[in-house]
């Protein structure tokens, strides 16, 4: 039984092998007011939320002393940046030696506060957010958690901030301003003054950079990682709600999968590829191969656009094709196929579908051939570390199997908008 089940482990979790505890699918993520926080930096948002650990990393001496720098150097640039948009980000985003230090502390504190202990066993790894990560001990998984959550504050600093960097995908995630206007300074002399505001009463060393993260993140329009959260309770209310109801043992497949094609033209909705791939999947269901329709794409294609592709779907198989709403499973965050295929997986987890149950991608043909083969592979794992799923049997042109990995549970530091 014991090699069985570590042979299954490694199957599910993409063929990493993990020490000790794993992500537990019944555990409840801690949210932050901000969607966009926790979805990016969880291990912040549970240094924040967390109220004992929250007053333990207040009251030490260490790390109050980074917190008190990091607000006189957001102050001080109010007075000393003038029209140098480099200086505004240089005075707030940790640099190498702040890294360095800070995870020394925490390891240090790990080791005699029973609160971080606590905190690692009963949220950091269950929630599964870092499940990729290297670690010898759960001490040194606090630490890398911490070196990936402020590269990831830095990531979106430079891309959003002052574009020292570029997104992935430049064509539809780039910065919005301008950043060689003569006034574009303003905008970051503004954004340091709120986020002054925004701290005044924190002691955590992390706040002031994270909160201007999320702030130029904001006043990018690049909020996208909230969007229609939270879902359970909104767009896939009566989805998830039906979940309970569903007698597994009647269906061969958990969910048919149908990832988004975004339209080029800013005023079409649903590109005609997205409304065949839509029909496909309607039939599928129709023919009873899974109780549920995961339809994923984000607002990605055109840059800008306000239409989300899994909303556009959803309409159209509702309204076309006459899905009842309780089948279909809103993915509204993807912003390309690499993420349709993790997305759907972290909500098959999440969601508390049987992780054992293989789903199916159904679409066309060319994007089907694509799904399964090789390439893709390949790309997901220079993209994202790892496979967020692994082939099953072909069914036809349109259809493949594919087993969901909780390797996709992973936070991507270098995507705010679908981390």
């Amino acid at each position: 039984m014991k090699s069985y089940y570590l042979i299954f482990s490694l199957f599910l979790y993409g063929g990493i092998a993990f020490a000790g505890q794993l992500p537990d699918q019944k555990y409840s993520l801690v949210k932050a007011e901000s969607y966009v926080q926790s979805c990016n930096y969880y291990l912040l948002t549970l240094f924040e939320k967390l109220p004992e650990i929250n007053k333990l990393l207040s009251n030490d001496t260490t790390l109050s002393k980074i917190a008190g720098e990091k607000k006189f150097n957001l102050a001080s640039s109010l007075k000393v940046c003038g029209n140098n948009i480099d200086c505004y980000l240089e005075k707030v985003k940790f640099s190498k030696e702040e890294i360095r230090l800070i995870g020394e502390r925490l390891l240090q504190l790990y080791g005699t506060q029973k609160e971080l202990k606590s905190m690692v066993k009963n949220h950091l790894i269950p929630s599964g957010c870092y499940v990729n990560l290297a670690a010898t001990d759960d001490g040194e998984m606090l630490k890398k958690a911490w070196e990936q959550d402020a590269r990831a504050v830095n990531f979106a600093l430079a891309v959003y901030g002052d574009r020292s960097r570029k997104p992935n995908y430049p064509s539809i995630d780039s910065i919005s301003f301008n950043v060689r206007s003569k006034d574009y300074h303003y905008v970051l002399y503004d954004c340091s003054n709120m986020v002054l505001e925004d701290v005044r009463k924190s002691k955590l060393f992390f706040m002031p950079t994270m909160d201007y993260a999320l702030r130029v993140i904001e006043v990018n329009d690049r909020n996208r990682a909230a969007d229609y959260e939270p879902m359970e309770r909104n767009c896939n209310k009566l989805a998830f709600e039906r979940i309970k109801t569903i007698p597994w043992q009647n269906y061969k497949y958990s969910v048919i999968l149908v990832p988004g094609e975004g339209p080029e033209i800013r005023e079409e909705a649903l590109s005609g590829i997205g409304m065949l791939r839509c029909r496909v999947a309607a039939y599928r269901w129709k023919e009873g191969f899974a109780p549920f329709i995961v339809v994923s794409g984000g607002k990605a294609h055109p840059y800008r656009t306000k239409f989300c592709e899994a909303e556009e779907m959803k309409k159209y198989l509702m309204e076309v094709m006459h899905v009842p709403e309780n089948v279909i499973i809103m993915e509204p965050h993807a912003r390309h196929t690499t993420t349709n295929m993790r997305n759907c997986a972290r909500l098959i987890f999440r969601y508390g579908l049987p992780m054992d149950k293989p789903g199916i991608t159904s679409t066309t043909m060319e994007q089907s051939y694509y799904i399964t083969d090789q390439e893709m592979q390949d790309r997901c794992k220079q993209e994202l570390g790892y496979s967020p799923y692994s082939n099953g049997k072909r069914l036809s042109e349109t259809e493949a199997e594919f087993f969901p990995s909780v390797a996709s549970l992973q936070i991507d530091e270098d995507e705010p908008m679908d981390p």
